[in-house]
């Protein structure tokens, strides 16, 4: 049988829930507008703070299999292979109960739209993935939870902060390729990975000593995952708007399909899987009342990401190609986090000229290049090419895929 676990007693809340209630409230109020939020929600706050103690149970019941002292337990072997080829009937009970979640398909699955989101998505490009690293990455560092968990997993260096960069960029490569939510596709296999590694993440970090739940919430836990997957989609169109790109109604309803069904595979509570940005606006704006305020750990991640965005670039292209990277990306962060955000996290505060070249080009690109068909086949292919470019020089030689799991 499966090794019990000795689960500390908990408060409702961990004490990070609400910690920073008017520099949030602050931070959030654009999305109340964007949302239509006239008011807030506070039992919808409560319940996103309680769930900040709350975890993937599937997956949880999985971790548990795969500990050394588990009975039958699960080997990344057999996981690999049930992810991939689907799970046996003398498999584990906990490993048919996770791939079986995985191949249950939820009754608003359009495979169609699915494939429209991902073109849609890779269409944004360039500007695409630099609102999901200045936004989105570097701006949920402004908060405690997962900021501190990156730490602990020795997230602190510019080399381990540069890889998890690339492997994040492959497993967003893989879900908007053609094809790659189908059961046999990359997307879907390499989500379910992340699940898996997500569980067993939790799973170490949880029954460590170091780790204080009561404060900062389960490690991996059903809120901070629900957060973390809006800012795939909403977050990154939100971002991409600002700089110029227009994104019309039908592709948007695409994206927020794809990443919808993305987050039923990581197991995100379906009541927080929205088919519209502005639903899923109105529910980060109360995720952003749940939070606390910055920790050290927000501004060690964000040097090393800025830092190593300069080092890897000026290894490819030299001292000046490393310094245009790194103000471009000081720039996208002035845009996106105002003045105080890039204090928060360490940065200076500079005058964001770089990205009036870039709105320039999104203007023409998306309002011009992309109403012909064939203008918006030329978007997708130099937005692969740029994929792989940055994962080239992100990853280098190593696999193009997740980290390793950890047993």
């Amino acid at each position: 049988m499966v090794a019990e676990t000795v689960t500390p007693t908990l408060p409702e809340f961990p004490t990070r829930f609400r910690g920073a209630p008017e520099r949030n409230a602050a931070i959030a109020r654009p999305l109340a507008y964007l949302g239509r939020v006239r008011r807030t929600d506070e039992a919808l706050v409560d319940e996103i703070g309680r769930r900040m103690l709350a975890r993937d149970e599937i997956g949880a019941d999985l971790a548990a299999a795969m500990r050394r002292d588990a009975t039958p337990r699960v080997t990344t072997t057999a996981l690999h292979r049930a992810i991939a080829e689907g799970a046996d009937d003398d498999d584990p009970p906990a490993l048919r109960r996770f791939v079986e979640a995985l191949e249950r398909e939820p009754d608003w699955l359009d495979h169609d739209l699915l494939e429209r989101g991902a073109r849609a998505y890779r269409r944004m490009g360039r500007s695409r993935d630099d609102v999901l690293l200045a936004l989105s990455l570097i701006g949920g560092y402004r908060y405690a939870g997962p900021a501190d968990l990156l730490v602990a997993t020795g997230g602190l260096t510019g080399s381990t902060a540069m890889r998890r960069l690339g492997e994040t960029t492959s497993w967003g490569h893989a879900v908007s390729r053609p094809g790659g939510m189908a059961r046999d596709g990359e997307g879907f296999r390499v989500t379910a990975h992340v699940r898996a590694m997500h569980a067993l993440v939790d799973d170490r970090f949880s029954r460590r000593d170091d780790w204080d739940s009561a404060a900062l919430g389960l490690p991996v836990n059903r809120s901070d995952l629900a957060g973390t997957l809006a800012l795939f989609s909403a977050t990154a169109m939100l971002g991409v708007r600002v700089l110029g790109r227009h994104i019309p109604a039908a592709d948007s309803r695409a994206v927020m399909h794809l990443w919808r069904y993305v987050g039923w595979l990581m197991g995100v509570d379906e009541d927080w899987l929205f088919a519209d940005e502005r639903s899923q606006h109105a529910f980060d704006h109360h995720l952003l009342l749940a939070q606390s305020g910055p920790t050290p750990a927000g501004a060690a991640l964000t040097t090393a990401l800025v830092e190593g965005t300069r080092r890897s670039h000026a290894e490819r292209g030299g001292p000046l190609r490393g310094w245009w990277a790194r103000r471009r990306l000081l720039s996208h962060l002035r845009v996106f986090l105002g003045a105080q955000g890039c204090r928060d996290l360490g940065q200076p505060v500079l005058v964001p000229w770089t990205v009036l070249p870039e709105i320039a080009r999104n203007v023409v690109e998306s309002w011009m290049i992309a109403a012909t068909a064939t203008g918006r086949r030329w978007l997708e292919r130099r937005s692969d090419a740029g994929v792989e470019d940055d994962l080239e020089r992100l990853l280098g030689e190593r696999p193009r895929r997740p980290a390793e799991l950890p047993v």
